[in-house]
């Protein structure tokens, strides 16, 4: 009897009968000899019927098959060091469930429109498969380095009264009687988190009603937001360097495969490892406008900015003590020089943009209630936040991580759109 098997397991079943339900994601014949590239969702291994030695009705049965028609394809396991997998399947058996027909993704060139509208079966080409398994890859070290660093993982709520950075680009809705909003970030949450368990992380989704066509943005996007109890700006800067080595170097240690079929130059991704370079905002400025840049000091930078300066590196760099005026009301002045803030952005290499912001938080309760009256922000609505400095306030710190732009610079792609599976842009909500 034969066993059933994943693709991704073929290896341990090396001369013996397996069964694999798959799809037939193309096949091509040669007279006597017809050769079926099947896919499980966990690997692709081509499936070889030789006429002479399979009953006429198998024959027949492999003749028929199409593009994505799903089938049990029983046959003999045996190493193949020609084949991607290493391996490849004698076949002897083939149950047909379903015979698709005119399966609209075919293996010639589409529109972007196109491809987004058939989403749900774009999923399954072997390029926005890899990249969906980078992806997991990605949470997946997310955990690994928070679980080994002492963080404990909380969840703060999507619906929310208010935002933790004003109220624009907020989307509205009614909780029963009251003004609600979709969350744009669980940071002070977090920060109440830390407040009782020290060092926390969310990962979750955030919403951003930014009308935005760039190829950063997305409407709906995943974040990932640690806050630290008694833990200043410096080691918050070496805790996010730290962070993304791991998350780098975990994907080139275990995606490798992926990353060739997405067509990444792998060797790039291998150089990421802390330290990593770091310039201030007024240092930042100063090479701009000697690159020609018109942006005098107290702007925030736009895209090419980010990128002209990134170009310098072949490593994420921090460009950090940003000015007050164009940062969160939360983050905390630089003693030494009050017009700037301790806060830092990282920024990926080849053009990927500010993958991390953080800040150390104001810690001093009469510093942040002149915040809220500066940003004009209710402090009956932020009474809690307040609370936090007011019972036991302590030095923290913390930042965010935009996980679609992570996984877009670690894939190389053009578009963030690729790096989530149903993608919500600016006049995208289906499918």
């Amino acid at each position: 009897m034969a066993i059933k098997s994943m693709i991704r397991d073929v290896n341990q079943h090396v001369g013996e009968t397996v069964t694999i339900g798959s799809w037939i994601h193309n096949k091509r014949s040669s007279g006597k000899i017809q050769f079926l590239q099947l896919r499980d969702g966990s690997g692709y291994i081509q499936g070889v019927v030789v006429k002479s030695e399979v009953p006429e009705q198998v024959w027949e049965d492999a003749k028929s098959l199409t593009q994505e028609s799903s089938v049990y394809v029983t046959g003999v396991i045996r190493e193949e060091p020609r084949s991607q997998s290493g391996y490849e399947m004698t076949v002897t058996g083939i149950e047909i469930i379903h015979l698709t027909e005119n399966y609209p993704i075919t293996p010639k060139e589409h529109g972007v429109d196109f491809l987004m509208d058939h989403r749900h079966l774009w999923l399954r080409a072997p390029k926005q498969r890899a990249i969906l398994v980078v992806r997991n890859e990605i949470i997946r070290a997310v955990q690994e380095f928070f679980d080994q660093n002492g963080f404990t993982l909380v969840d703060p709520p999507i619906l929310t009264p208010t935002s933790a950075e004003g109220t624009t680009n907020l989307f509205h809705t009614k909780y029963f009687e009251e003004d609600a909003y979709l969350t744009q970030s669980g940071q002070l949450y977090m920060e109440a988190a830390a407040m009782a368990l020290g060092k926390v992380y969310s990962f979750g989704p955030t919403f951003r009603a930014e009308k935005s066509k760039t190829r950063r943005h997305l409407i709906e996007f995943w974040m990932i937001e640690p806050e630290m109890a008694f833990t200043d700006h410096e080691e918050s800067l070496q805790v996010q360097e730290q962070f993304i080595s791991h998350v780098v170097q975990s994907v080139v240690k275990n995606c490798r495969a992926e990353l060739e079929t997405i067509g990444r130059d792998i060797s790039k991704l291998e150089n990421i490892k802390a330290p990593f370079p770091r310039i201030t905002y007024d240092e930042a400025i100063t090479f701009l406008q000697g690159e020609g840049f018109d942006i005098p000091w107290g702007e925030d930078f736009g895209a090419p900015h980010e990128t002209a300066i990134a170009e310098k590196y072949d490593k994420p760099v921090f460009i950090t003590h940003y000015p007050a005026g164009i940062k969160a009301f939360y983050m905390k002045p630089d003693p030494n020089r009050p017009e700037v803030v301790l806060c830092a952005d990282m920024i990926a290499p080849e053009g990927y943009g500010e993958i991390i912001g953080g800040s150390q938080r104001i810690d001093d309760p009469v510093l942040l209630e002149q915040r809220f009256k500066e940003h004009d922000l209710s402090m009956e609505t932020y009474q809690w936040y307040m609370d936090l400095r007011t019972y036991g306030t302590v030095p923290h710190s913390g930042f965010g991580l935009g996980l679609e732009r992570t996984v877009a610079w670690v894939c190389g792609l053009d578009h963030v759109r690729e790096t989530i599976p149903f993608p919500r842009t600016l006049y995208r909500l289906y499918p």
